[in-house]
């Protein structure tokens, strides 16, 4: 990125014409500033709001309000990819190891299914993104669903890998360097644009609101009878079959729910940076959102989404090196032992740490 960066300068300094069809040269290079900023500490994201700057249509954006929509729309995201997550692990007691693999699907799926025709409509793109993870879910929940416990966690890993070699040894989706959407979905009638996601506005809010409707339907799968089933299975499976319901149906359609809305995720993600690669798919991703549910609190929509936004700003404390400096560089290090300590000292996650704290004054 950083490369990438240095070899577009010349393109920042000058500017783009405003009306010239370099549009999709502007997004691709907005997405790789966008990146670098993401893992930056300060100068490389005011490069990257003084390139737009030059652009009328975000002369309106500070570079504190930029800051602050760009940190929580990646939250907001990772807090419905945990969500989705949380389905499985939570309510049906399924922890799987795999689960980024939806998510990478859904967002190459987005960037593909683009291509380089102009702007493609979301009211189609979105739901290929999350039909395309929901087909991968039904097969591998299908097959993964036989087996339980630890076997279970190892069927979903693989799966998820055998998902990422193929994006990542081949050609399909650009190979290690993944690629690039260069158009952003819109919602257009006419010549009126109701929706326009290069728009840093629209799709702050189209973000929360995508946060907003996950969790209100996973509050109403958890009340309903389907949401009660699940959480019979998680807690006694042998007796849920006994008392005559098909558990494995109810695991599958929990399986395949997940992974639309990890689809979903990954659709915004896709969005959000301009660009995909095959690490969306790696172990590494799976195990992230996992151990956002559990700082937040396992079984807790709350939590999920608290256990994503606390994960996600240890993650830019610890990598940024005008707070840490050298230890900046050794941030996998200071993160997994302070999550090891939250573990250890809030063991119902940070959702429960209000109740302890009660407990112990009342001690």
């Amino acid at each position: 990125l950083a490369g990438a960066l240095a070899a577009d300068r010349a393109a920042i300094v000058g500017g783009f014409p405003d009306d010239a069809p370099l549009r999709s040269r502007r997004t691709a290079l907005a997405g790789r500033l966008e990146a670098i900023a993401e893992t930056s500490d300060g100068p490389a994201f005011r490069l990257y709001a003084a390139y737009f700057a030059r652009d009328p249509e975000y002369a309106g954006l500070t570079y504190w309000s930029a800051r602050l929509r760009s940190g929580t729309s990646l939250r907001a995201i990772s807090a419905v990819f945990a969500l989705s997550l949380e389905l499985l692990v939570g309510a049906a007691g399924l922890v799987s190891l795999g689960h980024a693999a939806f998510l990478g699907i859904g967002a190459y799926v987005t960037v593909m299914a683009t291509g380089d025709g102009g702007a493609a409509s979301a009211l189609w793109l979105l739901p290929a993104a999350m039909g395309a993870a929901a087909l991968y879910a039904i097969f591998v929940g299908a097959l993964s669903l036989r087996t339980k416990g630890v076997y279970f966690i190892m069927v979903t890993l693989a799966f998820a890998q055998m998902a990422y070699f193929v994006f990542h040894d081949t050609k399909l989706g650009g190979g290690s360097d993944g690629i690039f959407l260069y158009s952003k979905p819109v919602i257009q009638f006419g010549k009126t644009v109701l929706l326009d996601l290069d728009r840093k506005a629209d799709l702050y809010y189209t973000v929360l609101a995508a946060l907003v409707g996950t969790y209100a339907l996973l509050a109403l799968i958890n009340r309903s009878r389907f949401g009660h089933a699940l959480a019979g299975i998680r807690v006694n499976e042998q007796r849920m079959r006994a008392a005559g319901f098909a558990t494995y149906g109810y695991k599958l359609a929990a399986f395949v729910i997940a992974g639309a809305l990890a689809g979903l995720a990954g659709f915004l993600l896709a969005v959000k940076d301009g660009a995909v690669n095959p690490e969306l798919l790696s172990w590494h991703e799976s195990g992230a959102v996992l151990l956002m549910i559990i700082l937040g609190g396992i079984g807790s929509l709350r939590g999920a989404v608290i256990g994503a936004v606390a994960f996600t700003l240890l993650k830019e404390l610890y990598q940024s090196e005008a707070l840490l400096g050298p230890l900046a560089a050794h941030w996998q290090l200071t993160l997994g032992l302070t999550i090891i300590a939250f573990v250890a000292l809030l063991p119902k996650g940070l959702i429960g740490l209000k109740a302890r704290l009660s407990g112990g004054a009342n001690a």
